[in-house]
This record gives C-alpha cells, sequence and structure tokens, in this order.
C-alpha cells in the first residue's frame, strides 16, 4: 500500500471525471500498474548489495511504500515514485529536503526579487538528459504548457495554475516565467514542477510510460531498472554537473510494505540495507540497540477525522465537535505512538512556520462532549469509523472508540484497505466518519498550499465530505483565495492564522494528532542522512562514512 497524499483541486484545476486512486497513482495497485519497463535491463536482485557499504557498491535502501504507483512527476503523490523521483529529475529550482528553502537546480540562480511578476532563469551549461541529449529552454516550456494546459488534468496544475500565467523561451538556454501576481512562496514550488525531455515524452504513449515507471532526467542518479512490487535501481549518472552529484555509485531500493519483513532487512546481524523509511515505533529501542541510529522528522503527518456532512447528526458542527473533544488524545500518543507524536492545536502541526493554535482547540473535554451532543439534541448515536489499515492508524483506533464510548457513542472500528476506502468514496458511497493518515509536507511546508489540499471549491476531500456548498465553506473558501493573493508575508501568515480557525471550529476535516515518522540507518555506512518528516528518503547529500 502505497502512503496516501490528499490531493489539491483547487480554482478547478482538479480532474473531474478520473478518480482519485487512478489520477495520482497514490495507490498504484488500484490503478493496476504492474508491468515492469520493457526498456530495462531484467531485475537486479534484491539481495544484491554488490560489493557493499564504502567499499564503493550499491547502497540498498528499504521504503515502507510501494514502488507501483504513478512515477509520471506531473502526476504523481506516490511516496515511493516522489523520493525517487527527486534523485532522477530536475526542476529548475530544487528545495532543501528539510527546510524546504528553494535552490538553483537546473536553473543557475534563484531570481533576486520574488515578488517581480516576471522571474528569468538560465539553464545551467552543460546540462544533459540521462540519454546524452543537452537541456534546452524547449524542455522547459514543454512541461510548464503540460501543467498549464486547460485540457489536461494533472496534479501539478494545483500548484500552479493559480498564480503562473505562461512560461516562455527567450533562446536556447533562458525562459521567462509570466506570474499573474506577485506570488514570493511560487519559488518553493518549481520543485514541484520536474523538467522533462520533451523528446522523450512528446511521443505517443509517453506518458503512459511515464506513468508505469519510465523515468529519464538530467539528475545526479539514472533509473536503470524498475520492478513493481519489488525494487527500483539506480546508478550515478556520470555527466551530471549540478549541484549535489551521486555519492553512491548504484542503488538499490527495496520496496517493503510489511514492518516485519522492512525491520528485519535492516537489522540484526544478516542485515544488508544501510537505510529504512517508516520505522515502527514498537521496532526502534531495538535498532538502537543494535548500533543503527533512529531519528524521527515531526511535520504534517496525522490522523484525521472526516465526516461526511450530508449524513445526519454530522451536519451539526455541535455533533463534529463533541466527537473531538470526546477523544482522549494524551493516551492516543502515549499507547499507540509510543510518545511520537503531539495533540492537533491547529491543522498545521506546530512546527510549520505559519503555526498558531486555534482558537478552538480539542483538549479531552468528555463533559463537553456531552453537553454539545444534548445540546444538539442527539442521543443513542451508533458510529461506524471506517478506517484505513496503515499500521499505526490501527493502532490509534481503539483509543477513539473507547473515547466515544465512554461519552455514550456506541462504536463500531471498520479498518479497510486503503485502496477500498476510497474506492467507496469515489463512488460517493454512504458513510458516517473516516479516519486516514495524510502528509502534505511531501510537496512543501508553505501554509497555503497544505490548506488547499483538502479546502476549496472543488476539492475532491470537500467532495467526499459533502461540504463545498455549505454557506461557512463559501466564506472560507472566499479568504483562502484572498490569503493566495496577498503577497505581504506577514499580513498572508495572518490570513491563514485565521481562516485555519474557521477550519478548527467546522472540523469537517480535522487531524486529532501529527506524528513523527522515523528513519533508521547505520551510521557505520552512511553520514549526512537527515531524518525527513513525510515518506520516503532523500540522500542527495548524504554519502558513504
Amino acid at each position: 500500500m502505497s502512503h496516501l497524499i490528499p490531493v489539491t483541486r483547487d480554482g478547478g484545476h482538479g480532474p473531474d471525471r478520473r478518480s482519485f486512486l487512478k489520477y495520482t497513482g497514490a495507490l498504484g495497485a488500484a490503478a493496476g500498474l504492474t508491468s515492469t519497463l520493457a526498456a530495462c535491463s531484467g531485475p537486479d536482485s534484491t539481495n544484491d548489495t554488490g560489493g557493499g557499504g564504502k567499499d564503493g557498491g550499491t547502497l540498498t535502501a528499504v521504503i515502507g511504500y510501494g514502488n507501483d504507483g504513478s512515477w509520471d512527476p506531473t502526476q504523481t503523490a506516490s511516496a515511493f515514485a516522489m523520493a525517487g523521483n527527486e534523485h532522477i529529475y530536475e526542476a529548475l529550482l530544487g528545495t532543501d529536503p528539510i527546510s524546504r528553502e528553494p535552490y538553483a537546480q537546473l536553473a543557475t540562480a534563484v531570481p533576486a526579487d520574488l515578488k517581480a511578476t516576471t522571474w528569468k532563469f538560465e539553464l545551467r551549461a552543460g546540462a544533459t538528459w540521462h540519454d546524452g541529449k543537452p537541456v534546452t529552454a524547449d524542455d522547459v516550456v514543454f512541461v510548464f504548457d503540460r501543467i498549464l494546459d486547460p485540457k489536461t488534468q494533472t496534479l501539478a496544475k494545483g500548484f500552479f495554475a493559480s498564480w503562473l500565467k505562461e512560461v516562455r523561451k527567450v533562446d536556447a538556454r533562458n525562459v521567462e516565467l509570466v506570474l499573474k501576481f506577485p506570488f514570493p512562496d511560487g519559488a518553493a514550488r518549481l520543485t514541484l514542477a520536474k523538467i522533462m525531455p520533451k523528446h522523450v515524452y512528446s511521443k505517443p504513449g509517453a506518458w503512459d510510460d511515464a506513468t508505469k515507471g519510465k523515468a529519464i532526467g538530467s539528475g545526479p542518479y539514472k533509473q536503470t531498472a524498475h520492478n513493481p512490487k519489488s525494487n527500483t535501481t539506480f546508478e550515478a549518472f556520470a555527466d551530471y554537473n549540478g549541484p549535489r552529484k551521486a555519492a553512491f555509485k548504484k542503488m538499490n531500493w527495496l520496496t517493503i510494505v510489511d514492518a516485519a519483513p522492512r525491520v528485519a532487512k535492516i537489522s540484526g546481524a544478516s542485515a544488508d540495507a544501510e537505510i529504512s523509511d517508516n520505522i515502527p515505533y514498537a521496532n526502534i529501542e531495538q535498532l538502537k540497540k543494535g548500533g543503527m541510529t533512529v531519528e524521527g522528522g515531526a511535520g504534517m503527518n496525522n490522523l484525521f477525522l472526516m465526516f461526511n456532512t450530508a449524513h445526519k447528526p454530522f451536519d451539526d458542527v455541535r455533533v463534529r465537535q463533541a466527537l473531538h473533544y470526546a477523544i482522549d488524545r494524551e493516551k492516543m500518543i502515549e499507547v499507540a505512538l509510543k510518545g511520537h507524536g503531539k495533540a492537533a492545536s491547529s491543522f498545521l502541526n506546530e512546527g510549520n512556520p505559519s503555526y498558531r493554535p486555534a482558537k478552538t482547540v480539542y483538549g479531552y473535554d468528555p463533559k463537553k462532549a456531552k453537553a454539545l451532543l444534548k445540546a444538539a439534541g442527539v442521543d443513542g448515536l451508533k458510529i461506524n469509523i471506517m478506517a484505513v489499515n496503515v499500521s499505526w492508524i490501527v493502532d490509534c483506533l481503539p483509543t477513539i472508540k473507547a473515547s466515544w464510548d465512554a461519552i455514550g457513542v456506541e462504536t463500531t472500528l471498520d479498518p479497510q484497505e486503503t485502496t477500498a476506502v476510497f474506492t467507496k468514496m469515489d463512488q460517493k458511497k454512504d458513510y458516517q466518519v473516516v479516519a486516514a493518515a495524510s502528509n502534505p509536507n511531501q510537496f512543501g511546508i508553505e501554509a497555503d498550499l497544505i490548506m488547499h489540499y483538502n479546502y476549496g471549491p472543488d476539492n475532491l476531500w470537500m467532495g467526499y465530505a459533502r461540504w463545498a456548498k455549505n454557506a461557512r465553506a463559501k466564506e472560507l473558501f472566499r479568504l483562502m483565495d484572498q490569503a493566495t493573493r496577498e503577497s505581504d508575508t506577514s499580513k498572508k501568515k495572518t490570513m491563514v492564522q485565521d481562516y485555519i480557525d474557521i477550519v478548527a471550529e467546522e472540523a469537517v476535516l480535522y487531524p486529532v494528532v501529527h506524528n513523527e515518522l522515523m528513519t533508521a540507518w547505520d551510521p557505520e555506512q552512511l553520514t549526512g542522512v537527515r531524518a525527513q518528516p513525510y515518506p520516503g528518503i532523500n540522500l542527495l547529500q548524504a554519502k558513504w562514512a
């Protein structure tokens, strides 16, 4: 199962007909993406370390998410594919995997005036594609034309169409980006527009090939084999002349979704992997005792509740609030998350630059919960929680049930494959409450971007919650649009914080806890690794110890 990333559909630029699952590739199994690339060499052994470690062999990584989602950079929300693409492709500007500060990647410099409405970029001299052809301005225009094309629905469109008017070729190595209004935050978003070779991806069927895993970029690593549900392999691109060169001759990334075999691959005397993401909390001490470094990244990863506002009594805000007040979050953090989480006090996590506590904070208050239900005229409520079966979510569910049972709400837990849950959402089947995992930090830490994942007039999630036509929702969306267009950083921050107060009060789709994602690695083999607060790994600054 791949990690689930919500889809941005703000400004009417999301998919109209294609389902969420097929559209993003967040759940590649649902999209049926199981064929290997004909162009690839035969599968590398998933146990092959190529001589290993600092002797210059293959770095073996274990990724706790599926590699069979879409690999098309303009479409994908697959945790594995996005992490892999960071090593294969470049954008005009990249961003640091932790701070998310932009830096010159395929371009030679970050624009000096980010408040200007025209940004000029010169491409790096000597930049070449993995097939040896030169990178040109035509490639840049090709990608942005696809993203901005009103007839082409891509995930990336939601990141750019509201503020980017067009991209123009100046000459072979220079382009101009023309903005609709000043939008300094757009610099960090450019990392989401991976530049792709026009001569490869303009051919008939090429986008389908990209979806299935074909990846030819200009980055420090070339993809050498892609075997869905097994592994993806990389090797250093010898002609790369960019800012963050490959430190490993080869990399073999294994996809192991089940926790026990994933942990086994990196632990014990027979360990043959140097790094793994998605470490279960219960295995942290075991790995540390075995000599591993285990660190967490705290960010937007969260357990959220989404209510069907078309199903009474969840149309009543008092009922939604009551169910949030009833949850013993501290018990959930202690028992299920082993201390690696914090109770949500805003939609944003506490480490976000735009964070402030919301005016409505759902502390544990069973008496208030009961009073709100009584005020709403609700008695004898029975709830079925349809939940994704992500392991840490399943661990958290008993606390929700115990908390709701305690206030007289008879609760049934119904964990299912993530595919099944969201297929039902796409088919508009009736439900009461959904509990699932989300982490928009995969795309950035900018508050405007994060909030538009789940809220907006044409947002997919608002369709799931049946809330977009609500009068309160319309007011929220108006305020969100105003904040997007505000170029003054301080004013924009305040505007975002103010509309998050509405999101918190309404609690239509709202986080219960924000939790850490844990990464483990062998410090005797690797250095320069930083645990990131979103799925996957980034090894562009790592090297052999």
